[in-house]
């Protein structure tokens, strides 16, 4: 079952469409000045918005990545490989940026309770599309386009250790040919390893804990540079300490 509906649209109509689901039944739940201004100002999307009567949350995107974050992407790129579904007026992103959506979420996960999930959402992903014959080799040449090739190969070489994901050779030799080596790749490949075990106790270790700690600091690190960073990780501990009565805001 989804817990959540994923839309995105330009940036420049962002607030028109967000002023649309508010007058059809919806309201954001983030009621605190800070968070809104850390949506709007630093973010891909904008809070989260909750039907009053039916309870489903909208996530209104304008891109795919925090446009402050190492990954960003250029939203235009996107738009212009949609898909139509059918003739109802709705688009999806392509095949290719589907399965880079998918990876750059995950490989900048800061919470892993569900990462093997995710991560057999992506392997599923690319066993279905990857029965067209040109995927791999425009899947491949997209992630270098959008500079996503970090994430995905990280992303492939976890898939093909859990789920033996089958490789057609042009990836293989891709994969082989930017092995994840170096001390802070092979760091960051293991740390994936443990914090990618099921989420269940008899699969928790104090290596496993250690790890998705690391990865939550390190997916804040990538999301944000450390001018903005810093002061945002101080704010939130202050919040935390001192949080705001039920029914006021805080300034931003």
């Amino acid at each position: 079952m989804f817990s959540d509906l994923d839309i995105m649209v330009e940036r420049g109509q962002i607030a028109a469409v967000e002023d649309a689901l508010l007058a059809g039944g919806w309201i954001s739940e983030e009621r605190d000045a800070y968070n809104q201004r850390y949506y709007r100002e630093w973010m891909h999307e904008v809070p989260p918005l909750r039907h009053v009567q039916r309870g489903s949350v909208i996530d209104l995107h304008h891109t795919i990545a925090p446009p402050t974050s190492r990954f960003k992407v250029d939203a235009e790129r996107l738009f212009e490989r949609v898909r139509p579904v059918g003739a109802s007026g709705l688009f999806v992103l392509g095949p290719e940026d589907m399965v880079l959506h998918s990876a750059v979420h995950l490989y900048q996960e800061s919470e892993f309770d569900h990462g093997l999930r995710d991560l057999l959402d992506l392997h599923d992903l690319l066993l279905h599309f990857g029965r067209e014959p040109a995927f791999w080799s425009e899947l491949l040449a997209r992630a270098r386009e959008l500079g996503l090739e970090e994430p995905l190969f990280h992303l492939l070489h976890q898939a093909q250790r859990l789920f033996g994901l089958p490789l057609p050779a042009e990836a293989a030799a891709a994969l082989a040919a930017r092995p994840i080596g170096g001390p802070a790749m092979s760091l960051v490949a293991a740390l994936l390893a443990q914090a990618l075990r099921p989420n269940h106790p008899s699969c928790d270790s104090p290596t496993a804990r250690l790890a998705r700690w690391l990865l939550y600091v390190r997916s804040h690190w990538m999301r944000m540079p450390l001018h903005l960073l810093l002061p945002h990780l101080m704010r939130k501990a202050y919040m935390a300490r001192f949080p705001a009565p039920t029914g006021t805001q805080r300034a931003g």
